[in-house]
């Protein structure tokens, strides 16, 4: 055991004395913007032993340790209740209390608090280069499956004797900053997720070919922002007009064309680049 002194002079500096990387982590987040979601909607009211910011903290414990279950998370906070008011708890963590404060309390507070922290978060990240020379904000949109146990989930049917659902993410690629998520059933296709977004003016959209439809996509041209995605086989367009393009950059050729298809030209008469 070092003696204070040893202590002080290993500690890195700017690092508070005895305080843990979880607090120190849970610091970014000021208690003022916490306690104004919160009191947005009252979720404090007649609530004496177990408050929100003992629940935050608690849920971003889960995930910072990779917590399985609320058995096992009570397991692994009582094996050391000493050191639970250095994480920042001022309360006893049990099973029932947490499920019922997850089942409860109004989701929109951490839902303000996280988009709080996003636009601090790419406030920060604003100034970085990207590998390419664009001075617009750069999104890249996609989804990922995540498989539940049907047991657990029953509302979660994706396949025959499967649960699953999908999580649409839209992530600001300067940063790698995720600024929208939205949960779907398993089944839902991706493109359906394009009517979820808040198009912000001026940005480019980077998705993959599951997103092409021409009728979406013309929503997000008008609203005067850029999309890049992959076509697919059996897209018919006439080639209006070429561009010379430097292969070594890996761009492999560049025109501009007009859908010819009746269904697409009525979804999208512009001349697309």
């Amino acid at each position: 055991m070092l003696n204070s002194r040893k202590q002080r002079a290993c500690q890195p500096l700017g690092m508070p004395l005895n305080k843990s990387v979880f607090s120190q982590g849970m610091d970014r987040v000021h208690p003022e913007l916490f306690r104004r979601c919160v009191d947005r909607y009252a979720e404090n009211y007649k609530t004496s032993s177990f408050s929100c910011w003992d629940q935050f903290l608690t849920m971003a414990f889960v995930q910072l340790t990779y917590r399985q279950s609320l058995v096992d998370l009570k397991t692994c906070l009582r094996a050391r209740p000493d050191q639970l008011y250095h994480l920042g708890f001022r309360s006893s963590v049990s099973h029932s209390t947490l499920a019922d404060a997850n089942l409860n309390r109004d989701r929109r507070i951490y839902a303000e608090l996280a988009q709080s922290l996003i636009r601090r978060a790419r406030r920060l990240y604003s100034g970085d280069p990207l590998d390419a020379e664009i001075a617009k904000t750069v999104y890249a949109f996609d989804s990922t499956t995540v498989q539940l146990c049907l047991s657990l989930f029953p509302c979660a049917k994706f396949r025959t004797g499967k649960g699953a659902i999908k999580l649409h993410t839209l992530i600001d690629v300067r940063g790698a900053v995720p600024t929208m998520i939205t949960i779907s059933e398993g089944k839902m296709a991706d493109v359906r997720a394009l009517d979820e977004l808040v198009i912000e003016p001026g940005a480019c959209y980077v998705m993959d070919r599951g997103y092409l439809d021409f009728a979406r996509l013309r929503v997000l041209a008008e609203a005067g922002a850029l999309f890049v995605t992959r076509t697919k086989a059996g897209v018919l367009f006439s080639r209006q007009e070429s561009m010379p393009v430097d292969k070594s950059t890996g761009v492999r050729s560049d025109h501009v064309v007009l859908l010819v298809t009746a269904a697409s030209i009525k979804n999208y008469p512009e001349r697309m680049r």
